[in-house]
Protein backbone atom coordinates (compact mmCIF):
# COMPACT_ATOMS: atom_id res chain seq x y z
CA UNK A 1 0.00 0.00 0.00
CA UNK A 2 2.87 2.41 0.74
CA UNK A 3 4.27 2.17 -2.79
CA UNK A 4 0.80 2.72 -4.19
CA UNK A 5 0.31 5.82 -2.01
CA UNK A 6 3.70 7.05 -3.21
CA UNK A 7 2.47 6.58 -6.79
CA UNK A 8 -0.59 8.70 -5.98
CA UNK A 9 1.58 11.47 -4.53
CA UNK A 10 3.88 11.60 -7.55
CA UNK A 11 0.96 11.44 -10.00
CA UNK A 12 -1.02 14.17 -8.26
CA UNK A 13 1.99 16.51 -8.13
CA UNK A 14 2.43 16.00 -11.87
CA UNK A 15 -1.27 16.62 -12.46
CA UNK A 16 -1.13 19.78 -10.37
CA UNK A 17 1.72 21.06 -12.53
CA UNK A 18 -0.09 20.21 -15.77
CA UNK A 19 -3.66 21.40 -15.21
CA UNK A 20 -3.20 25.16 -14.73
CA UNK A 21 -0.92 25.58 -17.75
CA UNK A 22 -2.19 23.15 -20.37
CA UNK A 23 -4.27 25.75 -22.21
CA UNK A 24 -1.50 28.33 -21.75
CA UNK A 25 0.95 25.94 -23.44
CA UNK A 26 -1.47 25.44 -26.33
CA UNK A 27 -1.85 29.19 -26.85
CA UNK A 28 1.68 30.48 -26.24
CA UNK A 29 3.80 27.57 -27.52
CA UNK A 30 1.63 25.81 -30.10
CA UNK A 31 0.00 29.01 -31.34
CA UNK A 32 -3.61 27.90 -30.96
CA UNK A 33 -6.63 30.03 -30.18
CA UNK A 34 -8.37 29.69 -26.83
CA UNK A 35 -11.48 28.36 -28.55
CA UNK A 36 -9.49 25.71 -30.44
CA UNK A 37 -7.79 24.58 -27.24
CA UNK A 38 -11.10 24.37 -25.40
CA UNK A 39 -12.75 22.28 -28.10
CA UNK A 40 -9.77 19.92 -28.26
CA UNK A 41 -9.85 19.39 -24.50
CA UNK A 42 -13.60 18.73 -24.53
CA UNK A 43 -13.25 16.19 -27.33
CA UNK A 44 -10.41 14.58 -25.41
CA UNK A 45 -12.62 14.19 -22.35
CA UNK A 46 -15.33 12.58 -24.46
CA UNK A 47 -12.74 10.19 -25.91
CA UNK A 48 -11.88 9.21 -22.36
CA UNK A 49 -15.51 8.46 -21.60
CA UNK A 50 -15.75 6.33 -24.74
CA UNK A 51 -13.06 3.90 -23.58
CA UNK A 52 -14.47 3.42 -20.08
CA UNK A 53 -16.41 0.22 -20.96
CA UNK A 54 -13.13 -1.41 -22.02
CA UNK A 55 -11.54 -0.31 -18.75
CA UNK A 56 -14.39 -1.86 -16.79
CA UNK A 57 -14.07 -5.21 -18.55
CA UNK A 58 -10.32 -5.25 -17.94
CA UNK A 59 -10.82 -4.56 -14.25
CA UNK A 60 -13.40 -7.33 -13.96
CA UNK A 61 -10.94 -9.77 -15.54
CA UNK A 62 -8.69 -9.22 -12.53
CA UNK A 63 -6.50 -6.25 -13.43
CA UNK A 64 -6.05 -3.64 -10.73
CA UNK A 65 -2.69 -1.88 -10.43
CA UNK A 66 -1.97 -2.67 -14.10
CA UNK A 67 -5.02 -0.61 -15.08
CA UNK A 68 -3.85 2.33 -12.99
CA UNK A 69 -0.34 2.08 -14.43
CA UNK A 70 -1.69 1.97 -17.99
CA UNK A 71 -3.78 5.09 -17.38
CA UNK A 72 -0.63 6.87 -16.20
CA UNK A 73 1.51 5.63 -19.08
CA UNK A 74 -1.12 6.85 -21.55
CA UNK A 75 -0.74 10.30 -19.99
CA UNK A 76 3.03 10.06 -20.47
CA UNK A 77 2.48 9.48 -24.18
CA UNK A 78 0.04 12.40 -24.28
CA UNK A 79 2.59 14.79 -22.76
CA UNK A 80 5.26 13.45 -25.12
CA UNK A 81 3.01 14.30 -28.08
CA UNK A 82 2.64 17.83 -26.73
CA UNK A 83 6.40 18.22 -26.42
CA UNK A 84 7.25 16.85 -29.85
CA UNK A 85 4.24 17.92 -31.93
CA UNK A 86 3.10 21.18 -33.48
CA UNK A 87 -0.24 22.82 -34.11
CA UNK A 88 -3.82 21.77 -33.56
CA UNK A 89 -3.39 18.15 -34.64
CA UNK A 90 -0.75 17.47 -31.98
CA UNK A 91 -2.78 19.17 -29.27
CA UNK A 92 -5.91 17.25 -30.26
CA UNK A 93 -4.09 13.89 -30.11
CA UNK A 94 -2.48 14.83 -26.81
CA UNK A 95 -5.86 15.95 -25.40
CA UNK A 96 -7.40 12.62 -26.39
CA UNK A 97 -4.60 10.65 -24.69
CA UNK A 98 -4.73 12.81 -21.57
CA UNK A 99 -8.53 12.49 -21.56
CA UNK A 100 -8.36 8.71 -21.82
CA UNK A 101 -5.84 8.48 -19.00
CA UNK A 102 -7.72 10.97 -16.85
CA UNK A 103 -11.13 9.34 -17.25
CA UNK A 104 -9.80 5.81 -16.72
CA UNK A 105 -7.86 6.64 -13.58
CA UNK A 106 -10.69 7.16 -11.01
CA UNK A 107 -12.36 3.80 -11.67
CA UNK A 108 -9.05 1.97 -11.83
CA UNK A 109 -7.87 3.60 -8.60
CA UNK A 110 -11.10 2.75 -6.77
CA UNK A 111 -10.76 -0.86 -7.92
CA UNK A 112 -7.25 -1.02 -6.45
CA UNK A 113 -8.48 0.27 -3.10
CA UNK A 114 -11.39 -2.20 -3.21
CA UNK A 115 -8.88 -5.03 -3.63
CA UNK A 116 -6.70 -3.82 -0.76
CA UNK A 117 -9.36 -2.93 1.83
CA UNK A 118 -12.86 -4.11 2.73
CA UNK A 119 -15.93 -2.51 4.30
CA UNK A 120 -15.55 0.72 6.21
CA UNK A 121 -11.76 0.41 6.12
CA UNK A 122 -12.10 0.75 2.34
CA UNK A 123 -14.19 3.92 2.76
CA UNK A 124 -11.49 5.40 5.00
CA UNK A 125 -8.78 4.38 2.52
CA UNK A 126 -10.66 6.06 -0.34
CA UNK A 127 -10.96 9.22 1.78
CA UNK A 128 -7.28 9.10 2.68
CA UNK A 129 -6.18 8.77 -0.93
CA UNK A 130 -8.43 11.66 -1.93
CA UNK A 131 -6.73 13.80 0.69
CA UNK A 132 -3.31 12.70 -0.58
CA UNK A 133 -4.24 13.57 -4.14
CA UNK A 134 -5.61 16.97 -3.15
CA UNK A 135 -2.41 17.75 -1.30
CA UNK A 136 -0.33 16.61 -4.26
CA UNK A 137 -2.37 18.60 -6.76
CA UNK A 138 -2.08 21.73 -4.63
CA UNK A 139 1.67 21.25 -4.24
CA UNK A 140 2.13 20.70 -7.96
CA UNK A 141 0.13 23.81 -8.84
CA UNK A 142 2.15 25.84 -6.35
CA UNK A 143 5.43 24.59 -7.81
CA UNK A 144 4.25 25.48 -11.30
CA UNK A 145 3.15 28.97 -10.28
CA UNK A 146 6.50 29.61 -8.59
CA UNK A 147 8.34 28.43 -11.68
CA UNK A 148 6.31 30.72 -13.92
CA UNK A 149 6.76 33.64 -11.52
CA UNK A 150 10.55 33.30 -11.82
CA UNK A 151 10.18 34.11 -15.50
CA UNK A 152 11.56 32.74 -18.74
CA UNK A 153 10.22 30.03 -21.01
CA UNK A 154 9.50 27.37 -18.40
CA UNK A 155 6.36 25.75 -19.84
CA UNK A 156 8.27 23.13 -21.80
CA UNK A 157 10.27 22.25 -18.71
CA UNK A 158 7.09 21.97 -16.63
CA UNK A 159 5.58 19.58 -19.18
CA UNK A 160 8.72 17.48 -19.21
CA UNK A 161 8.62 17.31 -15.42
CA UNK A 162 4.97 16.22 -15.61
CA UNK A 163 5.84 13.41 -18.01
CA UNK A 164 8.57 12.17 -15.67
CA UNK A 165 6.14 12.31 -12.72
CA UNK A 166 3.51 10.25 -14.58
CA UNK A 167 6.18 7.75 -15.67
CA UNK A 168 7.50 7.29 -12.12
CA UNK A 169 3.98 7.02 -10.72
CA UNK A 170 3.07 4.39 -13.31
CA UNK A 171 6.14 2.36 -12.43
CA UNK A 172 5.34 2.54 -8.71
CA UNK A 173 1.73 1.53 -9.31
CA UNK A 174 2.74 -1.39 -11.51
CA UNK A 175 5.24 -2.61 -8.92
CA UNK A 176 2.49 -3.06 -6.32
CA UNK A 177 1.08 -5.98 -8.39
CA UNK A 178 -2.46 -5.68 -7.02
CA UNK A 179 -4.98 -8.01 -8.69
CA UNK A 180 -8.56 -8.99 -7.97
CA UNK A 181 -9.13 -11.06 -4.85
CA UNK A 182 -12.08 -13.09 -3.71
CA UNK A 183 -13.88 -11.08 -1.07
CA UNK A 184 -17.09 -10.99 0.89
CA UNK A 185 -19.73 -8.72 -0.58
CA UNK A 186 -20.27 -6.31 2.30
CA UNK A 187 -23.75 -5.22 1.32
CA UNK A 188 -24.49 -1.78 2.68
CA UNK A 189 -27.77 -1.54 4.64
CA UNK A 190 -30.21 0.35 2.49
CA UNK A 191 -28.25 -0.13 -0.74
CA UNK A 192 -30.64 -0.31 -3.71
CA UNK A 193 -30.54 -3.49 -5.80
CA UNK A 194 -30.19 -1.48 -9.02
CA UNK A 195 -27.68 1.30 -9.56
CA UNK A 196 -29.40 2.81 -12.62
CA UNK A 197 -31.38 5.37 -10.63
CA UNK A 198 -28.33 6.40 -8.65
CA UNK A 199 -26.35 6.99 -11.83
CA UNK A 200 -29.03 9.42 -13.02
CA UNK A 201 -29.21 11.08 -9.59
CA UNK A 202 -25.44 11.47 -9.66
CA UNK A 203 -25.53 13.90 -12.60
CA UNK A 204 -26.56 17.02 -10.59
CA UNK A 205 -24.09 16.09 -7.86
CA UNK A 206 -21.23 15.93 -10.38
CA UNK A 207 -21.95 19.51 -11.40
CA UNK A 208 -20.83 20.71 -7.98
CA UNK A 209 -17.16 20.65 -9.01
CA UNK A 210 -17.77 23.27 -11.71
CA UNK A 211 -19.36 25.57 -9.12
CA UNK A 212 -15.97 26.06 -7.47
CA UNK A 213 -13.79 25.99 -10.58
CA UNK A 214 -16.01 27.84 -13.10
CA UNK A 215 -19.10 29.53 -11.65
CA UNK A 216 -17.72 31.23 -8.54
CA UNK A 217 -14.70 32.77 -10.33
CA UNK A 218 -17.02 34.19 -13.00
CA UNK A 219 -19.50 35.41 -10.39
CA UNK A 220 -16.88 37.04 -8.17
CA UNK A 221 -14.82 38.73 -10.89
CA UNK A 222 -17.33 39.65 -13.60
CA UNK A 223 -20.54 40.29 -11.65
CA UNK A 224 -19.34 41.23 -8.16
CA UNK A 225 -16.17 42.97 -9.42
CA UNK A 226 -14.06 41.36 -6.71
CA UNK A 227 -10.32 40.83 -6.98
CA UNK A 228 -9.09 37.81 -8.91
CA UNK A 229 -7.41 36.74 -5.67
CA UNK A 230 -10.78 35.72 -4.22
CA UNK A 231 -11.35 32.70 -6.53
CA UNK A 232 -7.78 31.56 -5.86
CA UNK A 233 -8.31 31.92 -2.11
CA UNK A 234 -11.54 29.91 -2.32
CA UNK A 235 -9.77 27.12 -4.20
CA UNK A 236 -6.92 27.01 -1.69
CA UNK A 237 -9.32 27.01 1.27
CA UNK A 238 -11.34 24.21 -0.31
CA UNK A 239 -8.20 22.14 -0.85
CA UNK A 240 -7.00 22.67 2.72
CA UNK A 241 -10.39 21.75 4.20
CA UNK A 242 -10.64 18.60 2.09
CA UNK A 243 -7.16 17.53 3.17
CA UNK A 244 -7.91 18.20 6.84
CA UNK A 245 -11.49 16.92 7.13
CA UNK A 246 -11.97 14.19 4.53
CA UNK A 247 -10.67 11.23 6.56
CA UNK A 248 -12.00 12.12 10.04
CA UNK A 249 -15.40 13.10 8.65
CA UNK A 250 -15.77 9.90 6.62
CA UNK A 251 -14.80 7.83 9.68
CA UNK A 252 -17.29 9.69 11.88
CA UNK A 253 -20.08 9.20 9.34
CA UNK A 254 -19.44 5.45 9.12
CA UNK A 255 -22.20 4.95 11.70
CA UNK A 256 -24.74 5.80 9.00
CA UNK A 257 -25.50 4.02 5.74
CA UNK A 258 -23.62 5.32 2.72
CA UNK A 259 -26.88 6.17 0.93
CA UNK A 260 -27.96 8.33 3.88
CA UNK A 261 -24.69 10.25 3.74
CA UNK A 262 -25.02 10.71 -0.01
CA UNK A 263 -28.54 12.10 0.37
CA UNK A 264 -27.34 14.40 3.16
CA UNK A 265 -24.63 15.68 0.82
CA UNK A 266 -27.35 16.87 -1.55
CA UNK A 267 -29.08 18.79 1.24
CA UNK A 268 -25.83 20.46 2.34
CA UNK A 269 -24.88 21.35 -1.24
CA UNK A 270 -28.38 22.71 -1.87
CA UNK A 271 -28.10 24.93 1.20
CA UNK A 272 -24.71 26.18 0.00
CA UNK A 273 -26.18 27.12 -3.38
CA UNK A 274 -28.88 29.15 -1.66
CA UNK A 275 -26.12 30.72 0.43
CA UNK A 276 -24.16 31.70 -2.68
CA UNK A 277 -27.34 33.25 -4.08
CA UNK A 278 -27.86 35.34 -0.95
CA UNK A 279 -24.14 36.05 -0.56
CA UNK A 280 -23.92 37.92 -3.86
CA UNK A 281 -25.80 40.82 -2.28
CA UNK A 282 -23.50 40.85 0.77
CA UNK A 283 -20.05 40.54 -0.78
CA UNK A 284 -17.08 38.29 -1.44
CA UNK A 285 -16.57 37.59 2.26
CA UNK A 286 -20.04 36.04 2.48
CA UNK A 287 -19.28 33.88 -0.56
CA UNK A 288 -16.12 32.68 1.16
CA UNK A 289 -18.03 31.76 4.33
CA UNK A 290 -20.64 29.83 2.38
CA UNK A 291 -17.75 28.11 0.60
CA UNK A 292 -17.09 26.20 3.84
CA UNK A 293 -20.62 24.75 3.72
CA UNK A 294 -20.11 23.86 0.06
CA UNK A 295 -16.86 22.06 0.90
CA UNK A 296 -18.60 20.00 3.59
CA UNK A 297 -21.21 18.95 1.02
CA UNK A 298 -18.47 18.03 -1.45
CA UNK A 299 -16.73 15.89 1.19
CA UNK A 300 -19.99 14.08 2.04
CA UNK A 301 -20.61 13.39 -1.66
CA UNK A 302 -17.13 12.20 -2.58
CA UNK A 303 -16.89 10.19 0.62
CA UNK A 304 -20.08 8.23 -0.01
CA UNK A 305 -20.74 7.95 -3.76
CA UNK A 306 -17.90 5.70 -4.89
CA UNK A 307 -18.02 3.76 -1.62
CA UNK A 308 -21.72 3.03 -2.14
CA UNK A 309 -21.15 1.81 -5.70
CA UNK A 310 -18.47 -0.64 -4.55
CA UNK A 311 -20.52 -1.86 -1.58
CA UNK A 312 -23.59 -2.38 -3.77
CA UNK A 313 -21.79 -4.44 -6.41
CA UNK A 314 -20.56 -8.04 -6.36
CA UNK A 315 -16.73 -8.13 -6.61
CA UNK A 316 -16.81 -9.78 -10.04
CA UNK A 317 -18.72 -6.80 -11.48
CA UNK A 318 -17.09 -3.92 -9.62
CA UNK A 319 -15.12 -2.72 -12.66
CA UNK A 320 -18.20 -2.23 -14.80
CA UNK A 321 -20.06 -0.58 -11.94
CA UNK A 322 -17.22 1.86 -11.29
CA UNK A 323 -16.88 2.87 -14.93
CA UNK A 324 -20.64 3.44 -15.15
CA UNK A 325 -20.37 5.72 -12.14
CA UNK A 326 -17.38 7.48 -13.69
CA UNK A 327 -19.34 7.85 -16.95
CA UNK A 328 -22.17 9.48 -15.01
CA UNK A 329 -19.74 11.77 -13.18
CA UNK A 330 -17.85 12.59 -16.37
CA UNK A 331 -21.04 13.49 -18.25
CA UNK A 332 -22.18 15.74 -15.41
CA UNK A 333 -18.80 17.46 -15.28
CA UNK A 334 -18.68 17.83 -19.07
CA UNK A 335 -22.15 19.40 -19.29
CA UNK A 336 -21.76 21.62 -16.24
CA UNK A 337 -19.60 24.50 -17.55
CA UNK A 338 -21.82 25.26 -20.55
CA UNK A 339 -25.09 24.69 -18.68
CA UNK A 340 -24.19 26.60 -15.54
CA UNK A 341 -22.53 29.51 -17.29
CA UNK A 342 -25.53 29.76 -19.62
CA UNK A 343 -27.86 29.99 -16.61
CA UNK A 344 -25.57 32.53 -14.93
CA UNK A 345 -25.60 34.65 -18.07
CA UNK A 346 -29.40 34.82 -17.87
CA UNK A 347 -29.67 35.34 -14.13
CA UNK A 348 -27.84 34.27 -10.96
CA UNK A 349 -31.22 33.56 -9.41
CA UNK A 350 -32.01 31.13 -12.23
CA UNK A 351 -28.60 29.46 -11.85
CA UNK A 352 -28.77 28.91 -8.10
CA UNK A 353 -32.46 28.05 -8.19
CA UNK A 354 -32.00 25.37 -10.83
CA UNK A 355 -28.92 23.94 -9.13
CA UNK A 356 -30.68 23.79 -5.77
CA UNK A 357 -33.82 22.14 -7.12
CA UNK A 358 -31.87 19.60 -9.21
CA UNK A 359 -29.53 18.67 -6.34
CA UNK A 360 -32.30 18.38 -3.75
CA UNK A 361 -34.35 16.27 -6.16
CA UNK A 362 -31.36 13.99 -6.67
CA UNK A 363 -30.88 13.74 -2.89
CA UNK A 364 -34.55 12.83 -2.50
CA UNK A 365 -34.19 10.15 -5.17
CA UNK A 366 -31.17 8.66 -3.39
CA UNK A 367 -33.02 8.71 -0.06
CA UNK A 368 -36.19 7.14 -1.48
CA UNK A 369 -34.30 4.35 -3.22
CA UNK A 370 -32.54 3.60 0.06
CA UNK A 371 -35.88 3.37 1.86
CA UNK A 372 -37.27 1.08 -0.85
CA UNK A 373 -34.24 -1.19 -0.55
CA UNK A 374 -34.69 -1.39 3.24
CA UNK A 375 -38.32 -2.43 2.80
CA UNK A 376 -37.31 -5.03 0.20
CA UNK A 377 -34.63 -6.39 2.57
CA UNK A 378 -37.12 -6.57 5.43
CA UNK A 379 -39.59 -8.47 3.26
CA UNK A 380 -36.96 -10.98 2.19
CA UNK A 381 -35.75 -11.56 5.75
CA UNK A 382 -39.26 -11.85 7.24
Amino acid sequence: MRRYVAALVVDSVGGGILRPFLVLYAVTVLGLGVGQAGVALSVGSLAGLAVLPLVGRWIDRGARSATVATALFVRVVGVAVLLTGNGLAAFAVASALLGIGGQAFPAAHAAVVAALRQGRERDAALAMTRSVRNAGMGSGALLAMLAVAVGGNVLTGLLAGTAVAFLVAGGLALSTRVTAVESRHDHDPGTPPSMAGLLVANLPFAMCFSVLEVVLPALLVTRMHASAAWPAALFVANTVLVIALQVPLVKWLSRWARGTVWAAAGVVLGLSYLGFWAGEAVGATAIAVVGVVYTLGEILYTGSGTALVIAATPPAQVGRALVRFQLSTGLGMACAPAALMGLLDVSPALLWGCLTVATLAAALAVGRRRSSAQQLSAGVNA
